[in-house]
């Protein structure tokens, strides 16, 4: 399977990659994000989105029944889908923001080196 995929970013809780043969045209194009059982197909522009959201789940206090069980998913995560919100804790939160950053860095610095460094 790893000859079937470009790989942009991984961490213990999950990957990012994009399909090298796409099967649909809704694919092409878009990163595949996988955590928890879940994939994501996002463009660049909604994968900045989904850094918004962790950003405000971030700042965001769990009640005080949830606050003594740092295992709990007590936190609402929205994703740039108005119909999906994805329950987390505190450790999730932070892998999935690490993994939407490095996915974020990735395309970034890719688009840089391909678009601006061509000379």
């Amino acid at each position: 399977m790893e000859q079937d995929i470009y790989k942009i970013y991984h961490n213990n809780f999950g990957i990012s990659f994009k399909w090298i043969n796409p099967q649909t045209e809704k694919v092409k194009g878009k990163v595949q994000l996988i955590f928890r059982d879940m994939g994501f197909y996002l463009t660049h522009s909604e994968i900045k989105q989904f850094y918004n959201c962790v950003c405000a789940a971030k700042n965001t206090q769990p009640c005080s029944c949830c606050q003594s069980n740092i295992d709990s998913r007590n936190i609402l995560l929205k994703t740039p889908s108005n119909k999906i919100d994805i329950a987390v804790n505190e450790k999730e939160l932070s892998q999935v923001e690490d993994l939407i950053k490095g996915t974020l860095f990735q395309l970034d610095l890719e688009y840089y080196l391909e678009t601006l460094c061509k000379n």
